[in-house]
């Protein structure tokens, strides 16, 4: 590798980058020189607990050598082979997926991330079934790419219209902390309160006609768009639903999946098994780019004798099969999906606290170690510290606090994210806690008091 000063990291890398997610003029990234476990150093070697798994993905934690070395052998024996080959790492990864999968999903199309695995997703439920919508949620994200983007129905979908990718209708979420239905209704029962958002679908359903849908795609717990945990029956709704109506459900798994909420995948929490399943993220947890899309038996079956138009240089590339495989091993090994539960109970009560302690904490939610604190003016209105789609100063002094005493995380709008890797102890949840109390002195400065 060419040898490069720490000081020429940054300097170059803005020389010649164009960045993602960014006005080029207001770049400032962290010069990053290694990473190891729950942490990571700059250049000037500062230490950051990375409660945001870097991008929501790495859930096993940085560095881990057993990973590294299954990655490193893989490279010596088989750097890469073509997509339509078979190799050990191929075999091995579909038998341990099916595994830990749903039951019912044990066949598996590889992709290179979770944006290609959506729009996969999307191809095979318009073959298999003949019909071309697809309905998602408003406040979700499914990728970046243009089919994926044109599915995502958070404003990082607006700023790419029109889309390329006709047939997409959007309907609500069932967020209990905004309702539309129920502003006036905060007693109504969990059960009651799913069923409106049931209720609110199924009509959906009736104005664009059963007959023309093909998938109902969901994340089986909303991800940067606030961490909103699906009322009990709700999943098992959406299941009835698209069983009536003979439409496919897609389960985006992409950042839910891989212990993320205490179970290997989320929708395993309601038992509901969707008919196709997206996965990327945690599949690795970052150490190489890979996702996958898991179906049924039946939907496979679609192309037994007619060919499926579609595949990507690197799919199932060996290097990137052989890391997932690794990663898959160490979190039975470390029993990581059980740590997650476990610790997700602590940073549920430690949370909790927060409510209790700060004005301008309206609410928290957590599901394993998959969590988000919703900051607000004031709690009687709910009015958000930051509008929908935008950011506010006090936002960005929150984060900028953060990242000044050492803690990096994503915050969303008027949210706050807590998505640290699967490995944290409490010690060092407690440590990213006492910092995150402090910078949220700056809403509650702006924070109604509530007598």
């Amino acid at each position: 590798m060419i040898d490069l000063p720490d000081d020429e990291i940054l300097p170059l890398s803005m020389e010649h980058n164009f960045w993602t997610w960014s006005a080029q003029s207001k770049v400032n990234p962290i010069a990053i020189k290694r990473a190891k476990g729950v942490y990571f150093w700059d250049v000037q070697d500062k230490r950051y607990l990375d409660l945001n798994s870097m991008t929501m993905c790495v859930n096993i934690g940085h560095g881990d050598e057993r990973v590294i070395n299954a990655m490193v052998d893989q490279v010596r024996e088989l750097p890469y082979a073509g997509p339509g080959m078979a190799t050990k790492p191929r075999a091995i990864l579909g038998k341990l997926l099916s595994e830990i999968c749903p039951p019912g999903l044990t066949k598996f199309l590889y992709t290179l991330g979770g944006a290609d695995a959506n729009e996969n997703a999307i191809k095979l439920a318009r073959a298999y079934t003949g019909k071309h919508k697809i309905l998602a949620r408003y406040r979700s994200y499914h990728g970046a790419s243009y089919g994926a983007i044109a599915v995502t129905g958070d404003p990082r979908r607006v700023a790419w219209e029109p889309t390329v990718m006709p047939g997409v209708v959007h309907f609500l979420d069932p967020y209990r902390y905004r309702s539309t239905f129920h502003r006036t209704n905060p007693n109504l029962s969990e059960e009651d309160f799913a069923q409106d958002y049931l209720n609110h679908l199924d009509e959906i359903i009736q104005y664009e006609g059963p007959d023309t849908i093909a998938a109902v795609m969901l994340e089986s717990v909303t991800g940067t768009n606030g961490i909103f945990v699906p009322p009990s029956s709700y999943m098992q709704g959406v299941r009835a639903l698209c069983d009536k109506y003979h439409i496919v459900m897609i389960a985006d798994e992409v950042m839910s999946g891989f212990g993320r909420t205490g179970e290997w995948f989320a929708v395993d929490h309601w038992k509901v098994v969707p008919d196709i399943m997206t996965m990327a993220k945690g599949l690795t947890s970052a150490y190489a780019p890979l996702g996958a899309v898991a179906m049924k038996p039946e939907i496979a079956a679609t192309f037994n004798d007619r060919v499926f138009q579609g595949g990507l240089t690197y799919n199932a590339h060996p290097v990137s099969m052989a890391a997932a495989i690794a990663n898959i091993q160490v979190m039975l090994q470390d029993h990581l999906v059980e740590k997650s539960r476990q610790t997700g109970l602590v940073m549920a009560e430690m949370l909790a606290e927060l409510v209790e302690r700060h004005p301008s904490v309206g609410e928290v939610r957590s599901i394993g170690l998959f969590g988000a604190i919703e900051l607000v003016k004031d709690k009687a209105t709910r009015e958000p510290t930051a509008a929908y789609g935008m950011s506010s100063p006090e936002m960005t002094a929150i984060k900028q606090y953060l990242l000044d005493h050492g803690v990096y995380l994503y915050t969303h709008w008027n949210i706050i994210l807590l998505i640290p890797p699967l490995i944290i102890t409490e010690g060092e949840l407690a440590e990213g806690f006492d910092v995150i109390e402090k910078a949220i002195n700056i809403t509650d400065k702006i924070a109604k008091k509530q007598e």
